[in-house]
């Protein structure tokens, strides 16, 4: 009597399958699979140095200016002199330990690092867990986090040490700290400044306002000088200068900048540049 294989087939074939799915399921270069991120092995945070400001040269590699992600044009500050905003920070893990960051060092989670849209790459921030007051030092090797909602993405211990790692995200105030300028940055500086200070065209004059965010350079009661200083900063940006007279002031504004960061990115390059302090105004 010959064996009822058409009976056990099935059943082989289903043994098979699910043994290819096991091995689909255990494989990390599977396209089937989505690889995500995570915290790694725990350890004594507290051990772990916070990181040492010192004076380094700013380099071309990860301070492209300005650059673009996922349809979105990001601005890379000339200086990181001056900067503070407070705004949401995530953390990035296991997903990307051992990968090259923005400007071609190799990530580490265990190390006092963090991503930032706009810094300069290398600089230093001091960052505070405004909901439990906790404070670490990062050094900026990285860019992102690319979330409107975000601010910066620190790495696995520094969230850790803050306080926030279990919970994921946290609010915070980012402050940079200054640094004296490396003679490299001085020698040859890199294409971040020159991008930010190149025109796309020559701006436009207007007399007229619109709602927005302005940056006041200058308010004279003589209109030649006026005309003086547009000649100094029309080579220096494409965004529209408008002269508002008020209180029989002629006002010169740039804008309106719908970008904050593009509006600090300007700010600091007047002040680099030609020594210009600008703030901002509404009309």
């Amino acid at each position: 009597m010959t064996a009822r294989l058409p009976e056990v087939a099935p059943v082989v074939a289903r043994l098979i399958i699910a043994l290819l799915l096991v091995s689909l399921a255990g494989c990390s270069s599977s396209p089937l699979m989505v690889q995500k991120d995570g915290a790694g092995k725990r350890v004594d945070a507290s051990i772990i140095p916070n990181a040492i400001p010192k004076s380094e040269p700013i380099t071309n590699a990860g301070n492209k200016s300005p650059y673009e992600v996922f349809g979105k044009t990001y601005w890379v500050l000339p200086t990181s002199r001056g900067y503070n905003e407070t705004g949401i920070a995530s953390w990035y893990g296991t997903k990307f330990h051992g990968r090259l960051t923005s400007n071609g060092e190799v990530y580490n989670m265990y190390g006092m690092t963090a991503a930032h849209k706009s810094l300069p790459i290398p600089s230093y921030a001091k960052v505070t867990n405004i909901e439990n007051g906790r404070s670490v030092v990062v050094r900026i090797n990285d860019r992102g986090p690319f979330h409107d909602s975000r601010v910066i993405d620190l790495s696995y211990v520094a969230a850790m040490k803050l306080g926030y790692a279990d919970k994921g995200t946290a609010k915070v105030l980012v402050e940079a700290i200054d640094t004296e300028e490396h003679p490299q940055t001085k020698a040859n500086p890199p294409l971040i400044a020159q991008t930010a200070a190149k025109p796309a065209a020559q701006p436009k004059v207007t007399t007229e306002t619109t709602p927005g965010n302005y940056l006041q350079v200058g308010a004279f009661s003589d209109m030649s000088l006026v005309e003086e200083l547009k000649g100094k900063i029309g080579s220096l940006t494409s965004q529209t200068l408008v002269v508002h007279k008020q209180d029989n002031l002629f006002k010169l504004w740039i804008g309106p900048i719908a970008d904050n960061i593009e509006l600090l990115t300007i700010k600091a390059m007047l002040k680099k540049t030609i020594n210009l302090t600008a703030f901002s105004v509404s009309p």
